[in-house]
């Protein structure tokens, strides 16, 4: 007569013969981790390229609307900067405003880069161009 074996001796020839496998997945987790971390910092790095952005268009609008005015035109930059986030203004470069009836003024700012030098230096560049006033 053969031996029987019992369910729980099954069972247990079962978990041996996983033994092998066990802690596969982590590693597999492990390796795909550099390349979520990647995703993220892009996805950081196009958050700030749009802030840095926006925040551009808000100086440049702000320096061309102070030096459309005649009696406050020479402040144009200070007002451009302080209508800025304090990171942001540091970085901007705020062009001289050129125009005859209107006054156009270019603002460019760098943008911070997350991604380990991966983009090199980008910036970002607005105008914004005003009436001058009469």
């Amino acid at each position: 007569m053969a031996p029987v074996r019992t369910p729980r001796a099954a069972g247990r020839t079962v978990n041996r013969a996983r033994g092998g496998d066990r802690g596969s997945t982590a590693l597999e987790y492990l390796g795909f981790l550099p390349v979520l971390i990647l995703i993220g910092l892009a996805g950081i790095q196009l958050g700030l390229i749009a802030y840095t952005a926006q925040q551009a268009g808000t100086g440049a609008r702000a320096a061309a609307r102070t030096a459309a005015q005649e009696d406050v035109s020479g402040s144009y930059a200070r007002v451009g900067r302080a209508s800025m986030t304090g990171w942001v203004a540091e970085r901007s470069r705020i062009a001289p405003p050129t125009g005859g009836d209107s006054v156009t003024v270019t603002v460019t700012v760098t943008v911070p880069d997350v991604l380990l030098g991966l983009l090199g230096d980008r910036s970002v560049e607005k105008s914004a161009t005003m009436p001058r006033d009469d």
